[in-house]
């Protein structure tokens, strides 16, 4: 889709299929810090303050995007300025999201903050396999993990080791994870 440092030309709102925010580090390393589902708008922040693109956005899953370029979106914001509302309430929900996230990272456990980037996954990659469990056949890796999750590989994968002797999770990333939902969210609340 678009690089991080790419011109903001334009936005895409994603009717079908999972994005992947994605950032790299100076040697190349590449983290996914969030997924997107259908409904994201994403590159709007380029595209309305004209720098480059913030974040590498790329397609998990097959996706149906439509495009909307910065001069359509000007001359529809000059025709029905009525679409400011909607914007600012993107921009506003976004902003509530980080400061959730920001909040999750500052008081939850590790075990929660694990748990909700897993449940990232069993969102936009999770098949019911039988009551209660999620199947998930995307390759997860814990360095994709402890990026959402905000915290260390090493602690990933000590709560990993934890969550298959409790058969929380079973499976590894290249069978796929049957997870359990239902405590994975109640982990997720604490």
């Amino acid at each position: 889709m678009f690089e991080r440092g790419d011109a903001g030309d334009g936005c895409y709102w994603l009717r079908h299929g999972v994005l992947a925010v994605c950032v790299a580090s100076a040697t190349g390393e590449q983290r996914i810090l969030a997924l997107l589902g259908p409904g994201a708008i994403v590159g709007e922040l380029a595209m309305i303050d004209g720098l480059p693109r913030s974040a590498t956005i790329q397609a998990v899953r097959d996706c149906e995007l439509t495009f909307v370029g910065r001069a359509a979106f000007t001359e529809m914001l000059h025709q029905h300025p009525e679409l400011y509302v909607d914007i600012v309430t993107t921009l506003a929900a976004r902003l509530r999201q980080s400061d959730e996230d920001m909040m999750a990272s500052s008081f939850l456990t590790v075990r929660a903050r694990v748990a909700r980037a897993l449940l990232q996954f069993v969102r936009h990659f999770g098949e019911e396999a039988v009551p209660g469990r999620s199947l998930i056949r995307y390759k997860i890796t814990q360095n994709d993990l402890a990026a959402i999750a905000g915290v260390a590989r090493e602690s990933v994968s000590r709560t990993f080791r934890e969550w298959h002797r409790q058969k929380i999770i079973e499976g590894s990333t290249r069978t796929g994870y049957v997870v359990h939902k239902g405590k994975l969210e109640s982990m997720a609340a604490e």
